[in-house]
């Protein structure tokens, strides 16, 4: 489990989970679980293009998450921002079934990169995959302050000069370059799962935002590092064993807030 090609499994993974924890915090957050999914998910159109033209699969990749979310971003309002989402991903995705219908050979291109190849991650993943990983959190570390501040008090932001549009804008483009990096390895159910239900859980469990970013990323930790042992002990798929994980600690703290809740009621009482 942890000779061989197991080793770049558990670094790719560790790798993915703490990046998703910080930018899932985020994500959850700011409400911003639909485009989370919609990103990653559109990007197979960039996929399908880079093995037409015979390109990097990570360039037609980036290429497509950052034009879907500079799309997210400029056509959406605080109003109609699901709207804007959901057209995106319609046309993205419109483009990927385009593209893939030119070729026959892409069914299990596009399986992996829905459910990913975990366990097959090949040590030239390595630097990509890391060096992309140290590029959004970068940009994360820049955008922390004014990400949460514009994420807790919308209007406070702006008051200090904070454009939402600029804001919504960088966010987007770490979600295009987590994206990017995680794709290829770990497809978009297993990314989704680890930016939604991990950060879900942490921020039912604790209402400091230091805090619960650890807590995510402790979360996250657990989850992949669980998954990809109860995957090679059990040969099950890690994406399905993810996502059960995942959805377990979101219910678990949810379980948890409503607990806490009830005895403070009581408590008052």
């Amino acid at each position: 489990m942890f000779s061989g090609f197991m080793v770049n499994t558990w670094i790719v993974a560790s790798v993915v989970a703490v990046l998703a924890g910080l930018v899932g915090f985020f994500v959850v957050l700011r409400g911003a679980a639909f485009a989370a999914h919609a990103v990653p998910n559109g990007s197979i159109a960039g996929a399908a293009s880079a093995g037409l033209l015979g390109i990097s699969v990570l360039a037609g990749l980036a290429v497509f998450s950052l034009l879907g979310a500079i799309a997210i971003a400029v056509l959406a309002t605080r109003d109609r921002h699901d709207i804007a989402v959901a057209l995106t991903l319609v046309l993205m995705l419109a483009v990927g079934a385009l593209l893939l219908s030119f070729s026959s050979g892409y069914a299990p291109a596009t399986y992996s990169l829905l459910f990913g190849e975990i366990l097959g991650v090949s040590r030239a993943e390595l630097g990509p995959t890391v060096g992309l990983a140290l590029a959004s959190l970068a940009v994360l570390a820049v955008l922390y302050r004014p990400l949460l501040l514009s994420s807790v008090l919308p209007e406070v932001s702006e008051a200090r000069g904070i454009a939402a549009l600029r804001i919504d804008l960088c966010f987007l483009v770490c979600v295009a370059l987590v994206t990017t990096m995680t794709v290829p390895v770990v497809g978009t159910t297993l990314i989704f799962s680890l930016m939604v239900g991990p950060p879900g859980a942490a921020r039912s469990l604790t209402k400091s935002p230091a805090a619960a970013l650890v807590l995510s990323v402790m979360i996250a930790l657990a989850t992949v590092w669980l998954a990809i042992a109860a995957a090679y002990d059990l040969d099950l798929p890690v994406g399905f064993l993810v996502g059960v994980l995942a959805a377990c600690a979101y219910a678990g703290g949810r379980g948890w807030a409503t607990l806490r809740r009830g005895r403070a009621a009581v408590a008052r009482a």
